[in-house]
């Protein structure tokens, strides 16, 4: 009995070692022995932060993948459509290739995965700004048109625009032999802004010029952001200038300057200053081969042929059998350029919008209250200042 009981005391006290052992710390032995849990090597990062708002549109968006690759990005509407975008040759960064929608919220879907094989869920959202008002903008040269060496760009806004520099910043034009030009802001019209580049001197006859003005995002204040991008590419023609001096009771016509017609006129009477003929460069922006002039001043109601528009105060280049008489020896009319039916369709014929008609020796000069296109009644230094930048 004594050797057993020894036996069962030496067995005790080698289990109270082992105790001893396992609970040193206040551990279990299980415990210290137990793996350690670690988060996924992979992390997700995106740009905005998730759940932003209030985003242009336009601005950049990504989501980036550290510690790991990404698979099955997307970028979805509500409507369901994705965001066009692609990845990295590496696959850790996706980044979207086109504008957002204005006043939408998107959402990420999709998973970054790390070395260890597990997967992080792309997740959250990102907003667009609401604009107060989409602001539409319209070029008056359209695509492959050929216009005069006076025509000024134009981008006429349907409503007014507060920061002018922040658009003005977003205009480039490109042309195709070096030309010093700038942008000025005329007097809000037609119910808005509306901006002009105009070359230094009339263009250099056969310039391609291209405008292009990514105004789609650009916050106009106020609230107000841009509609869309607008873009053009057109030619100058050939250089054609009317001289028209009153005095001389005849319009001239040069082209790449060589006079190709001399026509006998009849300019505004001069004893009127409110039928004077303006005295200033003018610029062709249409024409009719039938115009229905009315004056309501003067009392007439006429229709005439081959009318060529050179102001927006009613001033026009067209034929008058009324005032054949006066052709080539007094100034009789309300303030047009009357010319013989023949000799106005001849001239008719040739022009183009922004061909210049130079307008010389009466005492009235084309202002800004003639509305439309009176750039080039202005010094080089006096439109630069109409720059907002």
């Amino acid at each position: 009995m004594r050797r057993l009981l020894i036996v069962a005391v030496a067995i005790i006290g080698v289990l109270g070692v082992v105790t001893a052992v396992a609970t040193a710390g206040g551990r279990s032995g299980l415990d210290a022995v137990a793996p350690t849990l670690t988060g996924p090597d992979a992390s997700v990062s995106y740009e905005p932060a998730a759940g932003a708002t209030g985003l242009t549109p336009t601005a950049p968006v990504a989501v980036r993948a550290t510690g790991g690759t990404l698979d099955q990005v997307a970028l979805t509407g509500p409507d369901g459509d994705r965001v066009k975008g692609a990845l990295n040759t590496e696959r850790t960064a996706w980044t979207a290739s086109e504008p957002l929608d204005y006043a939408t919220t998107y959402t990420w879907s999709g998973r970054a995965t790390g070395a260890d094989g597990q997967a992080v869920p792309l997740q959250g959202t990102v907003a667009t700004v609401t604009p107060a008002k989409e602001v539409r903008g319209t070029l008056n040269i359209g695509d492959g048109r050929t216009v005069g060496v006076a025509a000024p760009i134009e981008i006429q806004f349907n409503t007014h625009v507060d920061d002018r520099a922040a658009v003005e910043r977003r205009l480039k034009v490109t042309t195709s032999r070096e030309v010093e030009g700038a942008w000025g802001w005329l007097p809000d019209e037609n119910g808005g802004s509306r901006v002009h580049w105009r070359p230094k001197e009339y263009w250099p006859a056969h310039t391609k010029v291209s405008v292009d003005a990514p105004l789609y995002g650009v916050a106009y204040g106020g609230g107000d952001y841009g509609r869309s991008d607008l873009s053009s590419s057109f030619t100058i023609g050939r250089k054609q200038v009317v001289k028209a001096d009153t005095r001389s009771f005849s319009m001239v016509v040069e082209r790449d300057g060589k006079q190709v017609a001399s026509y006998p006129a009849s300019y505004g009477l001069g004893s009127d200053p409110n039928r004077n003929t303006r005295s200033g460069i003018h610029v062709v922006t249409e024409k009719f081969t039938d115009k229905r002039m009315v004056s309501a001043q003067y009392g007439y109601d006429v229709m005439e042929k081959w009318a060529v528009r050179m102001s927006n105060n009613g001033e026009f280049i067209h034929a008058n059998p009324a005032s054949s008489g006066a052709q080539g020896s007094s100034n009789v009319t309300h303030g047009c350029v009357n010319l013989s039916l023949a000799d106005a369709q001849a001239y008719y014929e040739t022009a183009i919008y922004g061909d210049p008609v130079e307008v010389t020796g009466t005492p009235i000069q084309l202002s800004p209250r003639d509305g439309d296109i009176w750039d080039w009644t202005l010094s080089w230094d006096r439109w630069q200042e109409l720059s907002a930048l």
